[in-house]
């Protein structure tokens, strides 16, 4: 007779099989859990330790300001350096001008002490009387083939009368190599060309222009004064008195 109360082993398998199975369950879900946790945690440190986007940003936008900032002073200290640089050959370039004005000055005083001088003799007690001559003459060169001349007429032999007349000159030079000899007219570039009138009691510096042809080299220049009354008067300086040193000869 047969026992049907006894499980069948199909039965008996099915009743072993459940625990394993709710246990092996549990343990993947254990598994997933403590997964999902690692995961929640290394999410939660990255964003703990790891900058923000907008801090990035922030310190992106603050190193560009920087940079422009640091541009910015750059390019003002070298406009500084350029502008001290400009002052600096300004002030070089004014000090140099100062100096050669200084020059100049110190010369023309100089230049107007020895006129002084040589005026206080002349009128003075002690000088020696003569009559009308050539103290001296100056050439200064011009634009192009120009020469300004100034002649200082003197005369004090005659207290109190008036010399009057006119200034030729004439230059004694060398040209391809021979010796020639230009007269008032050529100097003046006139035909008949008028002297220049002088009048004076004691002295007088007459001035004027004259024109050297070019290849010219001035050796010598003669002045010539043709009073109103009484014998001309002539006197030669050398070229280089007359260039150089004003030719007191």
């Amino acid at each position: 007779m047969n026992d049907d109360s006894r499980p069948s082993p199909l039965d008996r398998n099915s009743a072993t099989a459940t625990p394993l199975a709710r246990k092996g369950l549990a343990t993947r879900w254990l598994v997933a859990i403590v997964a999902v946790a690692l995961l929640f945690g290394a999410w939660g440190a990255w964003r703990v330790l790891a900058p923000g986007t907008d801090d990035f940003r922030g310190q992106l936008a603050a190193s560009e300001r920087d940079r422009r900032g640091q541009s910015e002073r750059i390019e003002q200290l070298q406009q500084r350096v350029a502008t001290l640089g400009r002052s600096d050959q300004i002030s070089r370039d004014a000090n140099r001008d100062l100096q050669g004005t200084l020059a100049e000055r110190d010369e023309e005083i100089a230049a107007l002490r020895a006129d002084v001088a040589f005026y206080e003799r002349l009128v003075g007690s002690t000088e020696q009387r003569r009559g009308l001559t050539v103290h001296a003459i100056r050439m200064q060169p011009q634009n192009g083939s120009a020469w300004h001349f100034t002649s200082t007429l003197t005369q004090n032999l005659n207290r109190g009368a008036v010399s009057a007349g006119e200034l030729t000159l004439s230059i004694e030079g060398t040209r391809d190599g021979r010796l020639q000899t230009l007269d008032w007219d050529a100097l003046r570039q006139q035909q008949d060309a008028p002297g220049v009138a002088y009048s004076f009691k004691y002295f007088e510096q007459v001035e004027g222009d004259v024109f050297l042809p070019e290849g010219l080299t001035p050796v010598r220049v003669k002045v010539r004064l043709t009073p109103d009354s009484g014998a001309a008067v002539e006197r030669s300086f050398s070229w280089a008195q007359a260039a150089g040193e004003g030719g007191s000869g």
